[in-house]
């Protein structure tokens, strides 16, 4: 129990720490939003704005009480936050928090669709690289291994856009779904959402299932060499199930901290993905907001990424003695 609240007190403390530094860069460094506001507001108004409405517009844009005292600010600033009130988009001329929060479900099925695909074909291929090893096929799937896990998912990205996008004409080039579709569970519309997200997903699927496919590898070869191994052979078990139970099981072990963190940097590892196909997600509105200084779109991203990647940390710690139960308390159990 005490593990428990140990790690949740560190969850806790560093989405609290996320968000004040969000606040601070929001506020206190020179040529922050708050003064690219105020610049852009006394351009606009040419003068016809007086400081206190100009205060008053910045205050309902960046979530700041510039005419409060600092403590005042950060109180009302953490309040906001915690109640998802990232502030007014200055390029949408809406809440940044309506601007993000449609884009999350098409984020999230992008990256756990290819996720998903990437780790098990990545650990069954791993298995069979492992069971196989220093023949022709550990060899070459190693070199494939590595060179796709080498090369970065928006080169292939680039690739994939050139040739299957825009000269064969395989696949759309940008959106989530085909206009004029009504979003649902129609199978008309579920279809367009797979065809206008299969690029994106191959290219994130062909970066990383390498990584997965060497991992599987290397456990799995060291689980090869254990003593319990011959035990088990030795009591007549099934190959199949040696390889299921005993190897498969402890193999994917080591790897399961990697995936729930994998499943935090969701929002953050698709930004140029999102960029490159114009696929409108939490990714693309983040460089949207960067290119056109939108800072509470931009700081909304940035604090829903930090928030993911914290609770898939948060959730490894305490599962893993769950899922492993040769995982001791305390400071043993830390994954990272």
């Amino acid at each position: 129990m005490s593990y428990l609240l140990k790690r949740t007190a560190q969850a806790v403390f560093t989405v609290f720490s996320v968000i004040t530094l969000s606040f601070v860069i929001v506020r206190l460094l020179p040529g922050g939003p708050a003064d690219f506001l105020r610049a852009q507001l006394i351009q606009q108004s040419g003068g016809s704005l007086t400081q206190e409405q100009i205060n008053q517009r910045i205050a309902s844009q960046t979530n700041l009480a510039v005419d409060e005292p600092l403590y005042v600010q950060y109180v009302d600033y953490m309040a906001a936050i915690l109640r998802g009130d990232f502030g007014t988009s200055t390029w949408h001329n809406e809440p940044a928090a309506a601007v993000l929060g449609p884009a999350i479900p098409w984020t999230v099925f992008l990256m756990a669709t290819s996720l998903f695909i990437a780790f098990v074909l990545g650990v069954v291929l791993g298995a069979f690289m492992a069971y196989r090893e220093g023949s022709g096929f550990d060899v070459g799937s190693t070199a494939v291994s590595l060179l796709t896990n080498s090369v970065p998912s928006y080169v292939i990205a680039l690739l994939l856009l050139t040739f299957a996008g825009y000269r064969f004409g395989w696949f759309p080039t940008g959106g989530q779904y085909a206009s004029g579709l009504e979003p649902g569970l129609s199978p008309e519309f579920l279809l367009s959402a797979m065809h206008h997200g299969a690029l994106p997903i191959v290219s994130l699927v062909v970066a990383s299932f390498g990584g997965w496919a060497l991992n599987m590898r290397g456990n799995s070869i060291r689980v090869l060499g254990e003593d319990y191994l011959r035990v088990a052979r030795l009591r007549g078990l099934p190959e199949r199930r040696i390889a299921l139970r005993y190897v498969g099981r402890n193999a994917i072990l080591p790897m399961y901290t990697g995936l729930l963190i994998a499943i935090g940097f969701m929002f953050g590892g698709s930004i140029i993905l999102e960029e490159i196909f114009a696929y409108p997600g939490v990714g693309y509105y983040m460089i949207q907001a960067i290119g056109q200084r939108d800072y509470p779109v931009m700081m909304g991203a940035f604090i829903l990424i930090a928030i993911a990647v914290t609770i898939g940390v948060f959730v490894a710690d305490v599962t893993y003695g769950v899922i492993d139960p040769r995982a001791e308390g305390g400071e043993a159990r830390e994954s990272y």
